[in-house]
């Protein structure tokens, strides 16, 4: 059987769907929220009203662009978790309520696993095992990804995200929400050596975040005693040397994962695998340790639906199928 499944993700502020056939992505429909940025973050009751307004919207989209009829549907995806629970809710109830009007299975997918699988909607494809980085405002994780449907997180962060940071340390420069991808743009422009942040030492393949960002309030604070204009002054310095530090603790712990797995085929995924400086340090390694390295294309790195429609792909193969019973879960890990 060839399956024709469609893709509903609504995991925190973006509302995508996806349509899947026969293991091809079709199309890859996504509306952003932009009402969040006033507010510096992503509020979690505006998110799920703006899912309700969007939602029907873009899955009509989904399934006009691809050509597919309500009728040759196989399957119903969704994005079980992790996520905003409110969020999460409004994807879960739509997908429910369309896999029972149709009669056809309901597939409930993990949102971090779908980040990793997104690296088999495009060629080239990881051969398995391989280890992938995920880095998002969320999550930051080490998995080992011994098959479609199995994985092992060798390492994660034990309080913040590395997107989490990034996101912060830029509000605390003024930039508007998402700040990310803004110090990114800065930090082409500057000089990563320019500045030194501690380093936060934690044992075996973890990570820590909260100190960064703590040691960057300071800085600023501390340099605009000095000179009142420092962050206008220096602004692309800056950028780059706090994003070459992040990146750095993230590189030094994927390259000791290399080192005690012996898996050298490294692949990136999440928002945070959009970062200029993380594809530059990943795409070192290939010339300097022989790493086979996977990074996939932009549009799949942030949330997205057909990440979402991959994954069930893969699980309406394996006949894994949720009930009609499921509900969402905040806090699922991958494995769950």
């Amino acid at each position: 059987m060839q399956p024709i499944i469609l893709a509903i993700e609504s995991s925190c502020d973006e509302t995508s769907a996806s349509v899947i056939q026969a293991g091809k992505v079709l199309n890859n429909v996504i509306a952003s929220q932009t009402v969040h940025q006033k507010y510096g973050g992503v509020v979690p009751e505006l998110a799920s009203r703006a899912h309700q307004q969007q939602i029907h919207k873009v899955v009509n989209e989904a399934l006009a662009s691809a050509g597919i009829q309500l009728h040759q549907l196989n399957a119903i995806a969704f994005t079980r978790g992790p996520g905003l629970l409110g969020s999460l809710l409004v994807g879960v109830s739509f997908a429910k309520g369309m896999a029972l009007g149709l009669g056809v299975p309901l597939i409930d997918v993990n949102h971090m696993e779908a980040h990793v699988l997104a690296h088999f909607i495009d060629d080239p494809k990881p051969a398995f095992p391989f280890l992938c980085l995920t880095v998002s405002g969320g999550h930051t994780q080490l998995v080992v990804v011994h098959d479609y449907l199995h994985m092992e997180v060798i390492g994660e962060t034990r309080d913040d995200a590395i997107g989490e940071a990034f996101d912060k340390a830029a509000k605390m420069m003024g930039f508007p929400y998402p700040g990310g991808p803004l110090i990114d743009r800065y930090a082409q422009q500057g000089n990563p050596k320019a500045f030194t942040f501690p380093h936060t030492s934690i044992p075996g393949l973890d990570f820590s975040f909260s100190g960064i960002k703590t040691a960057f309030l300071y800085f600023l604070r501390d340099n605009k005693k000095k000179e009142p204009r420092f962050e206008a002054l220096f602004l692309h310095d800056i950028c780059a040397s706090l994003q070459a530090h992040l990146v750095g603790m993230v590189m030094e712990k994927l390259k000791r994962a290399v080192e005690q797995t012996g898996i050298n085929r490294v692949a990136i995924a999440g928002g945070v695998a959009a970062n200029s400086y993380l594809r530059k340090s990943l795409q070192d390694q290939v010339s300097q340790s022989g790493w086979d390295v996977f990074i996939p294309k932009f549009e799949y790195c942030t949330d997205n639906a057909a990440m979402i429609a991959i994954a069930a792909h893969y699980k309406f193969v394996a006949k894994r199928f949720a009930s009609l019973s499921v509900a969402p879960l905040a806090n699922l890990a991958i494995g769950d």
